[in-house]
């Protein structure tokens, strides 16, 4: 199987470019300090060589994404994925190389990122929201909605410092999916909700991408980026080594035959989705037993975008 295939996208133009990155490169220290004993060596020897050991995370990485497009940065750990979400955050700078974005990013890349924690969970919600580009009156109109997704009223007025990561995720979440980004980035973060409010994030994230968002995802769950995202990036050890639609790039992952990637793909959303048509026919029979108005949770695979 092929480890340097590059994706082309027949019809894009700079015009719809939503990132751009070229040349990206990145080193950290892995040492910063030795013992006297090895100091003493390193001067004896004419100070040849570095005193600190460096780890390359990215090495001359390059690709670009059209608005609109849906991308899963995917790789073993270590791979350099979460690296190259942070650089285009901008959470991170490269050392060398350009990244360029153009439209509006909002990004879930640390639990309380952008969260002060000596600040109440409201005034956090202010915060975060301009530091994401929302004014004060965007923040104000969306604030009860925030709130309600985030499901911790409760403690809205408690300062974050006394939240729990959890807590801080449903938070962080909220805020960014009500900015209404038209570029959103994920990483592994989800793993940090209960499964609950992973599945109401989850579903949130679809209708994203359904309204025709552009969305950048780091994740080790191959199924759930199948599920949600149409190219692949594969990264290994800090260098890009596969960039093609998505099934490719899961097949490159698992070393498997696309076409047999792609089938068991297609069997498993075919019985997911049974199963959640079943499970709303069953509440609804519940429902009308009791004589009460059946309204169904929200669900983007059974009933679409939302309006907005």
């Amino acid at each position: 199987m092929s480890s340097s295939v590059t994706q082309s996208t027949p019809g894009r133009t700079d015009a719809d470019l939503a990132i751009r990155v070229r040349h990206m490169t990145k080193e950290f220290v892995l040492r910063h300090t030795r013992s006297m004993k090895e100091a003493f060596v390193w001067l004896v020897k004419g100070r040849k060589g570095d005193l600190t050991a460096k780890f390359t995370a990215l090495n001359d990485v390059s690709f670009d994404i059209h608005d609109g497009e849906t991308v899963a940065l995917l790789g073993f750990n270590g791979s350099g994925k979460s690296t190259t979400l942070k650089m285009i955050s901008g959470v991170m700078n490269p050392d060398s190389g350009e990244i360029l974005t153009r439209e509006k990013v909002a990004g879930l890349i640390e639990v309380g990122a952008g969260f002060h924690p000596d600040l109440t969970g409201r005034d956090n919600v202010y915060l975060n929201g301009a530091i994401l580009g929302m004014s004060k009156e965007e923040i104000d109109a969306k604030f009860d909605d925030i709130v309600e997704f985030s499901e911790i009223a409760e403690f809205i007025d408690t300062e974050v410092k006394f939240y729990s990561s959890g807590m801080y995720l449903r938070l962080a979440f909220s805020v960014a999916v009500h900015t209404d980004p038209e570029v959103f980035l994920v990483d592994e973060i989800l793993s940090v909700g209960d499964e609950p409010f992973q599945k109401k994030c989850i579903g949130r994230i679809k209708d994203l991408v359904r309204r025709g968002k552009t969305l950048v995802v780091v994740s080790h769950d191959l199924n759930l980026v199948m599920d949600i995202c149409e190219r692949g990036i594969v990264m290994d050890h800090g260098t890009k080594v596969f960039d093609g639609n998505v099934y490719g790039a899961v097949a490159h992952m698992r070393n498997q035959p696309e076409e047999d990637v792609r089938r068991e793909h297609a069997e498993g959303l075919a019985r997911a989705l049974e199963d959640k048509r079943r499970k709303r026919e069953w509440q609804a029979q519940e429902a009308a037993e009791r004589g009460e108005e059946f309204v169904p949770q929200y669900d983007p695979d059974l009933d679409g975008p939302l309006e907005g």
